[in-house]
């Protein structure tokens, strides 16, 4: 596109903190939604009504799926699904607050995949935020609160399967049209969690009328409309800048979980979870320090 084509920086930046908002929501309406309804179940409703709602929008689009597609989305499907998953389950089991933090990790998760698998350089900066985070990750296990619990061992699963996600999306994905692909991948989300739903036990369980309104938030808007805002404005930016404004998401979770369900952490608690956060967010604070200085020695033009 040319240059008149694209859109004002601030009308990008401001669709993409939009999609934190409502990343972060989903930590709010799932907490909800599995109250009631078994998380393994809240996934495959969520992604059964997001695939649906895809196949009536982009039906279509339909006639250009081919084999590569396919695969493909199936591929880059399971990492999202196994990241859904433990993302439900994760909430189940400790607070949002807790959970919107640790999901964060997956800034540090992306390195160390790499470096196991491609040999990458991992970075002094890295290091010195995996450290950060293990001692953040300390001060919640001894925080005298509910302690390093079953909830927060999933959620930060979950950080890892993010970045499993995100790598998987880099390295397989060519030039796939963006929508047949989501609805690859929502609908590989949604047989996993049906195979999900049928090896795991379901308990008894009542669908409330929150736990139904939470089922169509995440599948309308964390899901469908965050994708698509990702998907149209991120394009305009670095992925260190993008980074940044995706750090916003725990923020999000920890004012719902404040406000609208009353979630309180002592001190040392909330030492541990700003240390989690600086522990995301320096090393991609030190990347867009390196970048603006790269762009101004070969530019010779400041960055905004």
């Amino acid at each position: 596109m040319t240059e008149s084509e694209n859109p004002a920086m601030g009308r990008v930046y401001f669709f993409l903190v939009l999609t934190t908002f409502f990343w972060g929501g989903s930590f709010l309406f799932t907490k909800i939604g599995v109250g009631s309804i078994p998380p393994q179940l809240f996934a495959f409703t969520r992604f059964l009504l997001a695939t649906l709602i895809m196949l009536a929008v982009f039906a279509p689009r339909l006639k250009k799926v081919d084999k590569g597609t396919i695969k493909r989305g199936v591929i880059v499907g399971t990492a999202l699904g196994l990241t859904n998953l433990s993302f439900v389950f994760g909430i189940q089991g400790t607070s949002i607050s807790r959970a919107g933090i640790l999901n964060n990790l997956f800034v540090l998760f992306i390195p160390l995949i790499t470096r196991l698998i491609w040999r990458d350089k991992i970075g002094r900066v890295n290091i010195a935020g995996i450290i950060l985070a293990v001692a953040g990750i300390w001060l919640l296990a001894t925080g005298g609160g509910q302690g390093f619990n079953r909830g927060d061992l999933v959620s930060t699963f979950c950080a890892f399967m993010i970045a499993c996600h995100i790598i998987s999306v880099s390295k397989v994905l060519k030039n796939d049209d963006v929508y047949l692909v989501s609805l690859v991948q929502f609908a590989t989300v949604t047989v996993i969690a049906a195979v999900a739903c049928l090896l795991l036990p379901l308990p008894a369980f009542t669908v409330t009328p929150a736990a139904a309104m939470s089922v169509v938030y995440c599948a309308v808007f964390p899901t469908i409309f965050c994708f698509t805002l990702q998907n149209s404005y991120q394009r305009y930016v670095t992925p260190t800048r993008a980074g940044l404004v995706y750090t916003l998401d725990p923020v999000w979770s920890l004012i719902a979980g404040f406000l609208v369900l009353g979630e309180r952490l002592n001190p040392r608690e909330w030492l541990g979870c700003g240390m989690i956060f600086l522990a995301a967010l320096v090393p991609l604070l030190f990347r867009l320090a390196m970048e603006n200085r790269l762009i101004v020695r070969y530019t010779g033009r400041k960055t905004a």
